[in-house]
């Protein structure tokens, strides 16, 4: 179905829009994927905080402009699934890569991050980024680590005395 100039300035729009916010991108080529199969990634991708569209490439260039993934203009060949992470960096590559397994029609194309293009080899780097809970978590225990190793010396010395009084009560009892 061809769009008129209204719907496609409407694409351009919201593509646009998801791309200031985003925080990555994947463009896989999915031609011969099934419907069922499509129907399952687009399902998963609401779940996971990503944004996926099928666009025509010279609606997407335009709708990049502007923005970080303004990189990846000279990519867009062929039918490609756009995929942009909105909840953390990692989301769309994780939701790609998990699907590709599935589907071996789904082939990814490239990769683009803060305004870098990456190579589709990159996905399993991408893919392994934390989420931000699990970011948070590693954070804070960066930062507790420094607590606790205080406290344990600190209450070293009175552990050490209590431990030198049992040994010698054990001692004098023997």
């Amino acid at each position: 179905m061809a769009l008129n100039l209204e719907q496609k300035k409407a694409v351009v729009s919201e593509i646009a829009s998801v791309a200031q916010e985003a925080h990555s991108l994947v463009a896989a080529e999915y031609r011969g994927s099934s419907v069922e199969l499509m129907t399952a990634m687009r399902a998963d991708a609401r779940k996971s905080g990503v944004y996926l569209r099928v666009a025509k490439n010279t609606l997407v260039r335009r709708a990049v402009e502007g923005t970080d993934y303004e990189c990846v203009k000279d990519s867009l060949v062929g039918p490609l699934l756009f995929a942009f992470s909105q909840e953390d960096p990692g989301c769309a590559a994780r939701l790609i890569k998990a699907h590709a397994k599935e589907n071996d029609k789904l082939e990814v194309k490239f990769l683009a991050i803060g305004g870098d293009l990456l190579a589709a080899s990159e996905l399993g780097r991408l893919a392994d980024l934390p989420t931000k809970e699990q970011a948070i978590a590693m954070l804070m225990s960066v930062m507790k680590a420094p607590v606790e190793k205080f406290v344990r010396t600190l209450a070293e010395p009175h552990a050490k005395l209590t431990r030198t009084i049992a040994a010698i009560k054990d001692q004098k009892a023997a």
